[in-house]
């Protein structure tokens, strides 16, 4: 059973990660929301990561990182280390979806969510004390609960798509 509760835990903390940019987005509106990318175009002519990845989402990630870890007893390094890997990981999805000619916010099934939870419970595996098997389960986990809750966030006019 303490797997299990482990495994929700980790869970939660991903949900909550992802989903702080996109709840910050729906308040902040265009407040501080300067992207990443600086509008850049890569060599391919397109954009780096698009204008859906800003500081701010990064910023809100971060920080809801290290209050849930906080509520979990998980120290501030490893906090920090997992937000910051989902992330990347979302970061890399969103690069790749660029050099695929997607744009910002299109659905690239899989790739939307497989990154963004497989980064952080890999990069933290140690500190987490976590398998690989865990690990396994906890994305496929991310997979449908991110499908199900963007809906939701869709339907609730939070997302402005509904994957």
């Amino acid at each position: 059973m303490e797997d299990l509760q482990q495994e929700v835990m980790l869970l939660f903390w991903l949900v909550g990660i992802n989903g702080a940019p996109i709840l910050l987005t729906k308040f902040a509106d265009k407040r501080f929301d300067y992207p990443i990318d600086g509008h850049q175009s890569f060599t391919d002519g397109r954009p780096i990561l698009g204008p859906s990845k800003t500081f701010r989402g990064v910023v809100s990630a971060l920080l809801t990182a290290i209050l849930i870890g906080s509520l979990f007893a998980i120290p501030m390094l490893p906090s920090l280390a997992f937000g910051a890997l989902s992330m990347l990981g979302d970061m890399t999805s969103s690069f790749i979806k660029r050099r695929l000619g997607l744009k910002s916010s299109a659905m690239a099934l899989g790739l939307d969510q497989i990154p963004e939870s497989l980064f952080p419970l890999l990069g933290c595996q140690h500190w987490l004390g976590i398998t690989s098997e865990q690990i396994v389960w906890i994305v496929l986990a991310f997979f449908f609960v991110e499908l199900i809750l963007s809906r939701i966030l869709f339907w609730l006019n939070i997302r402005a798509t509904p994957y």
